[in-house]
Formats: structure tokens, C-alpha cells, sequence
């Protein structure tokens, strides 16, 4: 199959394209800052500028078998306002970039993932529980998915068949939040944030792979998937459960008000509150999760 990844180069598009290479398929990566070329045969990298229009990189698109959107600049940083423009921005633009090349192709993507996120429906201290029928929140992050995910919808008008991954915390020791949580429990001094009665969503990174290609090979997934483990912890139970899988206590809080001076409203939405999610659609459909409790998780995502 002949892909395109836009977002390629974060720590999920890395993971995510080196599944496709392994399996034997076709990739472009759209980067706007494209490097040199692979020696891999099946793989390219084509500058594109995602500021709302198309440009010579659409001809990526045309044809493609597979449409995977991950782009948008990195939200676990202080939240000034220039940040959240830039936030809400990036993935509000590329993702217009992609429908205007899907709208011009002459032979439609038949598939085109969008990535979005569980804080769709909004933060919480310890909320209700979430599924894909659920209403979207109202704070900053329920927001810029609810404005990124507007962006996809005409692709499905289009001929191509929407997929839209609400996804979690991915874990995985080589990024992500679960790479900067580790140090403190290194030295002894990890445990909770704030209450420790958030919960978390979160899905381990070989399920987030094999969710988007089970989301691709089938043809009765469309809509809204909840990219999340079936085991919602609260913060202090995944806390425990770090200290388990790397033999260390988990006893040492982290008070709110520090990650309040330190991340501004990011410590709000993003680390002392969470939500409560349930990957409903993907279960009923019938994806098997490899790793669906945490415990069984984190000691594979640390590896």
C-alpha cells in the first residue's frame, strides 16, 4: 500500500512509519523541513507548507491508499497565548491543507486518519465516563479538537473514509509523557500529581500503532475511535503502578501550584485533571488489545 504521513517526524509518526517500512509499504513523509534522501526505496520525504492551501506536495496525495494527519505543534509546554495560537493553529491549517489535496486529487485516498485527542471531552478532576457518543468538553484542549476534527469532516464528503483517532496518553519509554514522568521515580522521588484522583487515558504505543492499521485494513471503521486502553487508573494508581514496573516507591506528590508556575494552564487540562475514556467503538468492532491494563503495560513500555 502507498502511504502519506504528515507528522512524521514526532515520536507516533517515527513509531508508526517504522511499522509501515518493516510491513513492506510504500511511504511518503510530508515535513516541512524535508531531509536528505533514504536509501530505503520506499520511502521519500516531500516539503509541504501546511498553511491552509495546497501546493506540489498535493500530487502525494493523489492516489495514495492511506491519509494519516498527525501534524500539530507540541501542547506539554507552558501555555502562553502565542503557544495556543500555535497549538490550535497548526492543527487547524495542515489538516485544511490535506482535505484541499484530497479535493483536488483525481483518485481519492481511500482511507484518511485524523488524529485528535481524548481531551475532547474536556478535563476533570475525577468526571464521568467517556465514549465515542459523548459530548465534547468546554476548556481549551476540547476545543482544538473539537476545531481540528471540523477540519476533517469533508474528506468523508469527499469519497474517503474518515477514521478519527481520540487518543490517549501514549506510553512508551522512548517519548512522550511516560519518557519525562521516569526521571523522578529514578532518584526515588516519584508519585501523584496534585490529588492523584484524575484519571488517565492512556493506550500503550504498540496499541496506538496497531489501532490506526486496524483502523486502515478495516473497511467498517469510520468516525470517532477512542484510541484509549480499556483501564482508565487514576493518576495515583498509574503512579503505583510506575513504582511496581521499576521497583521504586511512588510516595512523593507533586503539588498543583508548582506545576501551575511552572506550565500555566497546560498543568490544569493536561496533568492535574484527566478523563475518564472508554475505547467502546474499537472494542465492539473487534480489536484485540495487547497490553489492556496497566500493569501489564508499563513493565513492556519500559523495555
Amino acid at each position: 500500500m502507498r502511504f502519506v504521513l504528515a507528522g512524521g517526524s514526532g515520536f507516533l509518526g517515527h513509531a508508526l512509519a517504522t511499522r509501515l517500512l518493516a510491513e513492506g509499504h510504500t511511504l511518503t513523509l510530508l515535513s516541512r523541513h524535508a531531509g536528505a534522501s533514504s536509501d530505503n526505496q520506499k520511502l521519500r520525504a516531500v516539503s509541504w507548507t501546511p498553511d491552509g492551501s495546497t501546493g506540489d506536495w498535493s500530487a502525494e496525495v493523489d492516489g495514495a491508499d492511506a491519509v494519516i494527519n498527525l501534524a500539530g505543534a507540541t501542547i506539554g509546554q507552558r501555555w502562553t497565548h502565542a503557544r495556543k495560537h500555535a497549538i490550535l493553529e497548526s492543527r487547524v491549517l495542515s489538516t485544511r491543507s490535506l482535505v484541499a489535496a484530497v479535493r483536488v486529487a483525481r483518485t481519492k485516498p481511500r482511507v484518511f486518519v485524523q488524529m485528535s485527542g481524548a481531551g475532547f471531552y474536556g478535563s476533570y478532576d475525577d468526571g464521568p465516563v467517556f465514549d465515542e457518543g459523548s459530548s465534547p468538553g468546554s476548556d481549551f484542549l476540547a476545543g482544538v479538537s473539537v476545531a481540528w476534527e471540523a477540519e476533517a469532516l469533508p474528506v468523508a464528503m469527499l469519497g474517503s473514509r474518515l477514521v478519527i483517532l481520540r487518543s490517549g496518553i501514549v506510553l512508551s519509554a522512548a517519548g512522550g509523557a511516560l519518557k519525562q514522568m521516569l526521571p523522578p521515580f529514578r532518584f526515588f522521588v516519584g508519585g501523584p500529581i496534585a490529588s492523584g484522583r484524575q484519571r488517565m487515558a492512556w493506550i500503550h504505543l504498540d496499541d496506538w500503532v496497531g489501532l490506526v492499521l486496524w483502523a486502515i485494513a478495516n473497511p467498517n471503521v469510520s468516525g470517532p475511535i477512542n484510541a484509549v486502553a480499556p483501564e482508565s487508573p487514576t493518576n495515583a494508581q498509574f503512579a503505583k503502578a510506575v513504582g511496581r514496573a521499576m521497583h521504586r516507591p511512588a510516595l512523593v506528590p507533586v503539588p498543583g501550584f508548582m506545576l501551575r508556575l511552572l506550565f500555566s494552564d497546560f498543568a490544569t487540562e493536561g496533568l492535574i485533571r484527566g478523563q475518564q475514556v472508554q475505547p467502546r467503538r474499537a472494542t465492539e468492532l473487534g480489536y484485540q488489545f495487547r497490553y489492556p491494563t496497566i500493569d501489564q503495560a508499563l513493565p513492556a513500555a519500559l523495555k
